[in-house]
């Protein structure tokens, strides 16, 4: 028996939107349909940085430092930083280093006694504001030129306006956001009240199969500490 030899099944959003209304047992017959199942989209990814790493939204990023400034803004969809290292001499093959800066809370940032010390830099503050900023301490000196490499979560691209656009997710999601937004449809309709709670049962279900898969499969050891 013959298969397709291809593996691209990718349904734009219109097949998408489709496929849940079917599976909340309605159909989509007007242009308001559309639109209000795109907004729940966009709801529903939202809702997934919620819950825990995408690792398909982390993207790396570099920040070049300037003497005497201890804080930058980063891209306006960050949602966090999860990894960040200090580097010197950036682009020499024989000099340049990392060095991991140190996450801390605004409570610690708070008590550093002088927040103008210029030094290179040890620690950093993730201010997660609607647009994201760190502040980094010491502040960075005019003795060498620094460079912030970071790893960002980002936020899961919007559905556009059209609806042959494809959603900003890989092939293992699929199964999780159809299931996702039949469950957010159905809460729309009142007649579909019994629906409800399976929808919602089967979208947790898939979504708890995807975000397993959706891991890092390097190597991990834990080496215990053992006190003098």
């Amino acid at each position: 028996m013959a298969t397709s030899g291809t593996a691209t099944f990718n349904p734009d959003l219109g097949e998408i939107i489709e496929e849940a209304y079917e599976r909340a047992g309605i159909e989509m017959r007007s242009g308001y349909d559309m639109r209000t199942a795109r907004r729940s989209l966009n709801i529903l990814v939202s809702e997934w940085a919620n819950r825990g790493l995408n690792l398909w939204t982390v993207e790396i990023g570099t920040q070049t430092l300037t003497a005497g400034t201890a804080s930058y803004a980063l891209p306006a969809d960050t949602i966090d930083l999860i990894e960040h290292v200090i580097r010197t001499s950036s682009g020499d093959q024989n000099a340049q280093n990392d060095r991991q800066l140190n996450r801390i809370s605004i409570a610690s940032r708070a008590t550093i006694p002088n927040k103008l010390s210029r030094g290179v830099p040890l620690q950093i503050y993730v201010d997660r504001q609607a647009t994201p900023t760190f502040y980094l301490w010491p502040v960075p000196d005019s003795v060498s030129t620094y460079t912030v490499i970071y790893w960002r979560l980002r936020r899961i691209q919007d559905t556009g306006t059209g609806s042959t656009n494809t959603m900003d997710i890989p092939s293992r999601f699929i199964p999780a956001l159809v299931a996702g937004l039949a469950f957010h449809l159905a809460m729309k309709k009142p007649e579909l009240v019994s629906r409800v709670i399976p929808l919602k049962q089967y979208y947790d279900e898939q979504f708890m199969l995807a975000a397993e898969e959706d891991r890092d499969r390097a190597s991990v050891s834990f080496t215990p500490y053992i006190g003098h």
